[in-house]
Formats: C-alpha cells, sequence, structure tokens
C-alpha cells in the first residue's frame, strides 16, 4: 500500500504530515511512501531530501490522492479534497468531526475511512499518537515568544547601572499541555509567572515548573479526569463568577496574560472581559490561544493583532504550531508513523483497521460506509480515579494537651523500661563474664554511646557525607580502638590499629566527597 502526502491548501498553512525521517520509518512498515511536489518546502523540507529517503514526488495533488491507499494530512480536508476521497480509501487528518457533519457524511458515501487525530483518546498507550498535545506544546510554548516580540521589556528582572527593570508578570489561564508549555517558557525566561487552572489537582505540577498557582475560595465538586478525558469540565455558573472576579482582581498587576482555556466540542469560554482588559496596564499583552474556537477574550479577533485604546495588544493567531513548521511537522509526523505502527501490526504495508482497538476506535470518525463517531468511552479509563483524601480530625485545645501528654508517657515509660533491660543485662554480663572482658566491654559502650551521641546531635541539614548517619559506625571503630592501643596485647593493638586506619578512609573520604559538593555551588 501507498502512503502520500499532499500539500496543505489551507492559507498560510506551512506544515507537512510526512517528513524525511518518518518516510524512512513507514517504509519499515512495508509501506510506499509519495509526496506532492513542494509539499514539505515551507517547513523546511525540499523534493530532493524526499527522493533521497526513498519517497516518490508527484507533480499535482490530483495524482498524488489518486496513487495513495493512505493519504495523511495535517489540516480537516477542504470539500474538494473530500470528494477525491475514493472507496476503500484511509485518511489520517484532523477532521473537526463535531463541527463537520458534512465532510463525514461525504467521506460515508464515498466509502472511505477516517481517522481524526484529534480524536485519539487521552490514555497511556495512545501518547505517542496524541497529535494535540504534540501541537498544544509548541502553541505554548510560540505563544511566549510571540508575547515578547510584544512586549516592551524584558521578562527577567534586571538591576545595571543605568537603573532596575522589574520582571514581567506572568499569568497562563489554563494548565494543560499548552499552558505548561507556557508556564516553563516564561519561568525560564525569569518572569513572575502565575497560574489558573479549574482543576485544582493541577497545582502541584503548576508549582513544580516554578510558578505560583492561583487558589480560589469556592469549593465546588469537579468532575472526574477519567470520566471527561483529562480535559477540564464545564463550570457551574457560581464558580464562574467568582473566576472572573478573581481576574479581575488580578488584570491591573499582570503584564502579559495567556489564555489557554478550551472544553471539548464546546466554543471557548469568554474568562478575560472587556473590563479587565480595560483595567490592564498600557503596553500589557494578551495572546489568545483560543482564538480559533472563539477565543476566552471578549475582544480578540482571530488570525490578527489588535491595539485596545488604552494600549492593550490582543494576539488572536490561530497558526502557532505553523509558525514553527519544521519543528511542529517533525513531531506531527511522528504521530501520524505511530497510529500507522498501530494499524500495522504485522508490518506488512497493510493496514489492519481494528475497531477492538481502544485507540483506533476512538479515533475512527467514518469506517465502511458507516459514521462511526462520536465514538464510545475508551475500556481503560483516561486518568485512575483518585481515592478520597481522608481528612484530619481537629482537635481543641484540651484534647490536643492530653494527647501529647499521653505520648510524654508512653515514652518515657519505654526509656525506663529499656534502662531497666539495659542494666539488667550489663548486671548479669559482670556477674559471669570475666574481669579482663568486661574492661573491653565498657570501653565498646562507652565508644558505641559517645558515637551515637555525638553524630545524631548534627542538624539534618548538614547531613552531607561527611556527616551521615553511617559514619557513625566509623566514630564508634576509631573511639573504641583509641581505647584499645594502649593494651599490652600484641593481637588487640594489630587490629585497633587496622580497625583506625580502615574508619578513617571513611571519614577523610566523607571530608573530600563533601569539599567537591560545596565548590559545585561556589560562584566562578
Amino acid at each position: 500500500m501507498k502512503i502520500g502526502a499532499p500539500k496543505e491548501t489551507f492559507e498560510g498553512e506551512n506544515r507537512v504530515a510526512m517528513t524525511p525521517d518518518s518516510a524512512l520509518q513507514l517504509q519499515k512498515l512495508g509501506y510506499e511512501c509519495a509526496i506532492e511536489a513542494g509539499a514539505g518546502k515551507a517547513a523546511g523540507f525540499a523534493d530532493a531530501l524526499y527522493k533521497d529517503a526513498g519517497v516518490e514526488v508527484l507533480k499535482s495533488a490530483a495524482a498524488l490522492w489518486k496513487a495513495s491507499d493512505i493519504v495523511v494530512k495535517v489540516r480537516q480536508p477542504s470539500a474538494a479534497e473530500t470528494k477525491r476521497l475514493t472507496q476503500g480509501q484511509t485518511l489520517i487528518s484532523f477532521f473537526n468531526p463535531a463541527a463537520n457533519a458534512d465532510g463525514m457524511e461525504a467521506a460515508r458515501a464515498q466509502g472511505a475511512n477516517v481517522i481524526a487525530m484529534e480524536m485519539v483518546p487521552r490514555i497511556s498507550r495512545a501518547q505517542k499518537m496524541d497529535a494535540l498535545s504534540s501541537m498544544a506544546n509548541i502553541a505554548g510554548y510560540r505563544a511566549v515568544i510571540e508575547a515578547g516580540n510584544n512586549f516592551g521589556r524584558f521578562f527577567t528582572g534586571q538591576i545595571t547601572a543605568a537603573g532596575k527593570v522589574p520582571p514581567a508578570k506572568v499569568l497562563v489561564v489554563g494548565a494543560g499541555v499548552a499552558g505548561l508549555a507556557a508556564i516553563g517558557t516564561a519561568t525560564s525566561l525569569g518572569a513572575i509567572t502565575y497560574a489558573f487552572d479549574v482543576r485544582p489537582e493541577v497545582a502541584e505540577q503548576v508549582e513544580s515548573m516554578g510558578a505560583q498557582f492561583v487558589f480560589l475560595d469556592f469549593e465546588e465538586a469537579q468532575a472526574d479526569g477519567a470520566a471527561t478525558g483529562g480535559y477540564a469540565a464545564v463550570s457551574s455558573p457560581e464558580f464562574r463568577e467568582a473566576q472572573l472576579a478573581k481576574f479581575r482582581e488580578l488584570a491591573p498587576e499582570m503584564d502579559i496574560v495567556i489564555t489557554t482555556a478550551l472544553i471539548p466540542n464546546r466554543e471557548a469560554p469568554e474568562l478575560w472581559t472587556e473590563d479587565m482588559v480595560a483595567a490592564m496596564k498600557p503596553g500589557s499583552v494578551i495572546i489568545d490561544l483560543a482564538a480559533e474556537k472563539g477565543g476566552n477574550c471578549k475582544l480578540t479577533v482571530p488570525d490578527e493583532k489588535i491595539v485596545t485604546k488604552n494600549g492593550v495588544t490582543i494576539v488572536g493567531y490561530t497558526d502557532f504550531p505553523s509558525r514553527m513548521a519544521a519543528q511542529a511537522s517533525t513531531l506531527y509526523s511522528t504521530n501520524i508513523r505511530h497510529m500507522l505502527t498501530d494499524l500495522t501490526p504485522e508490518k506488512d504495508g497493510k493496514i489492519n483497521h481494528n475497531m477492538e482497538d481502544d485507540v483506533i476506535r476512538g479515533a475512527t470518525v467514518t469506517f465502511e460506509k458507516e459514521i462511526t463517531f462520536p465514538p464510545p468511552p475508551p475500556k481503560i479509563a483516561a486518568i485512575a480515579a483518585q481515592k478520597p483524601k481522608e481528612v484530619a480530625p481537629q482537635l481543641t485545645p484540651e484534647e490536643k494537651r492530653a494527647a501529647e501528654v499521653a505520648a510524654f508517657k508512653a515514652q518515657t515509660k519505654q526509656q525506663v523500661t529499656l534502662l531497666a533491660v539495659g542494666a539488667a543485662v550489663l548486671l548479669g554480663i559482670g556477674l559471669v563474664a570475666p574481669a579482663s572482658f568486661m574492661q573491653h566491654f565498657i570501653v565498646f559502650v562507652l565508644a558505641v554511646f559517645v558515637g551515637f551521641q555525638v553524630i545524631w546531635g548534627v542538624a539534618h541539614s548538614l547531613h552531607t557525607p561527611l556527616m551521615a548517619v553511617t559514619n557513625a559506625i566509623s566514630s564508634i571503630i576509631i573511639l573504641g580502638a583509641l581505647m584499645q592501643i594502649g593494651s599490652g596485647s600484641f593481637l588487640v593493638i594489630l587490629l585497633a590499629a587496622v580497625s583506625v586506619f580502615m574508619a578513617g578512609i571513611n571519614i577523610f573520604g566523607g571530608f573530600l566527597v563533601t569539599r567537591r559538593m560545596l565548590a559545585m555551588f561556589q560562584k566562578s
């Protein structure tokens, strides 16, 4: 079977669904590969690179669609492209099935099988095919770069001879893949970054990337992540009002706002209202990554950049991945390759469209002259259901005091018991053991006690290799050995000397390792 990648017809689209590297991998699965002449040029992949990779270069789109058993694309096919589909042909592309009923009906009528890349279920096994995440990652990164291009100051704070420059304050609304990519990029550029998401469970991810999570003083039962496929669910009107109130409070302080909030198969929710834009400082920037779905900002104009009356720049570009075409094409073509790998389990160059497979079934929107959208929920949950957290009971001051007294009494009783047992053991040994043995035994007990107290008295923050708890063993050995070196027995003196030597290696080795560690943190 032959896989063909046509040139994208959508205006301004620079990506391509097949790269020379992905073509090499597809050929290992037993497929032949073809591409329309010039399809990869805008992404930096010349026709000569495809020829070197063994890809057939066809002169026209019509010839490619006719020759291909499988067509791979980036953008949703146009009406003219859909008409080129033939009986039994497979199309793998973004398809927007929720808003493309006419396209699905046309594909069904022509007997074509369509796999929509945006419908790949969010389960662990399908992460390698998750084109939405791949493109969102690029969009989040590019959003910060675009914000910097329109922002009149540094992201990071600086103190120079010419004066002090404060760091930029960035708010990212939505902590999905695009949001996390934006957070990571803004933080790495030195900005003070804040992030908000309706899913409080992502707070840990946000904070691990160096940003501050914006919490709402509002309790609402959130939809189970497994039920929503890992996406945010629709919030209640009360929650939305509390959310907008928080944004109004933050608006005057923020220099850059990046909105990424989307809900599957719905228009983007309006989160940054006109009065919030009016409250922002002149020179501030809003990057609306939800512009293609209507925008999170009321004033966003899709595919345009506007400047408001109060000097706020609002960027509504819908082609952020296409603005990094080489990187985006590489990632997307890899997603396509992994999808075809699952479709070709025998690696014989023939598709096995297994509708029992969660991933393939979930992404298929038309199959054997039937519309199969929407798909059933995957058998494997996108996110494992979380166990409810146990809430610790609140104690009164009297109850806390009683608990502390009880714990102190229990600890004291345990210590007294241990001392009594230890004294009894020593007394027993003293009654039956010879005097010469008792002399050495007392030295051993004292060495253990002194070594333990010395090492255990060091603060935990100083437990470097020099002050590790294991060095207590070395200190015990050295203390005991030094006291035994004066013994008249040659064997005891020899063993004590060997003990000192070997324990000294451990301790001085700790000094050397600690010195190295400290040197790593010294400024050059």
